[in-house]
């Protein structure tokens, strides 16, 4: 919280690998009523982070990043939240990213927002697509969908399209049904393709929603044409997610993101 000291705050503002921290009064915003900061440490390093999450509590699943960071706090609550959205997770020590804290922080986190604040019942994330935008570029190259017709395919292939919001919208029935396919997509060894979506599908959520123009940031067009993805955590649901896709590779998904695949 902003009371802790301020030698841990410093390395919040460091390590914060997924949105960056602009100074000290973006760091309070992160940390205020409606906001929570939660992180392992070890008495070896006593004042560094070994990971950190941060959580947004609302009455909504967010679909867009900058608002979500940039809002001024919410009042009208009344302390009584519905929804926890974790939007940043951080690993801090190079030399233990060998080491998973990320799915034991979370779970634990869930447990203490549901002890602190019953009235939440819907934890989920906003996440980015970070590998999104280079699988489609090597399957516009070597592999295009059947689906996608000649002109889509001229219009993905002209650089800069990304940045241009007109093209953009155009291509947004096309870019959400891609999108949609790259994260239900696995690998050889039955695991999902992004990296993101590898560590939460993991933890045992599910991909819930498909957010269009979710990162307009300069990285978040870069990343994945500016689409974001809710990962949900059903309490009921997460061991069961978690054995479908580690035993079997069994992504599970919403209605929504199933009605946007090919």
């Amino acid at each position: 919280e902003w009371r802790t000291p301020a030698a841990i705050l410093e390395k919040l503002i460091a390590y914060e690998a997924v949105h960056e921290i602009q100074g000290w009064g973006d760091l309070r915003r992160r940390l205020a009523d409606d906001r929570r900061c939660f992180a392992f440490f070890h008495p070896a390093l006593i004042d560094e982070p070994l990971i950190f999450v941060e959580v947004a509590l609302t009455n909504e699943i967010s679909s867009q990043i900058a608002p979500l960071i940039d809002s001024p706090p919410d009042d009208s609550q009344g302390g009584k939240p519905s929804t926890a959205i974790f939007y940043s997770i951080s690993n801090c020590q190079a030399g233990l990213s060998g080491i998973s804290f990320g799915n034991l922080l979370i779970k634990q986190v869930v447990d203490a927002l549901s002890t602190e604040l019953p009235s939440i019942r819907h934890f989920a994330t906003l996440s980015p697509i970070p590998g999104f935008r280079a699988w489609l570029d090597r399957t516009l190259q070597n592999d295009p969908p059947a689906f996608m017709k000649e002109a889509e395919f001229k219009q993905l292939g002209e650089p800069g399209w990304a940045g241009d919001p007109i093209r953009r919208a155009k291509l947004k029935p096309l870019l959400t049904k891609l999108c949609a396919l790259y994260l239900t997509s696995t690998n050889a060894k039955g695991r999902a393709l992004d990296p993101v979506a590898r560590f939460h599908l993991g933890n045992g959520a599910s991909i819930e929603r498909i957010n269009w123009e979710g990162d307009l940031s300069e990285r978040g067009l870069a990343q994945s044409g500016g689409l974001m993805v809710n990962y949900r955590y059903g309490p009921d649901d997460i061991v069961g997610n978690h054995e479908a896709y580690a035993g079997r590779g069994e992504i599970a998904i919403s209605l929504k993101v199933r009605g946007k695949l090919p």
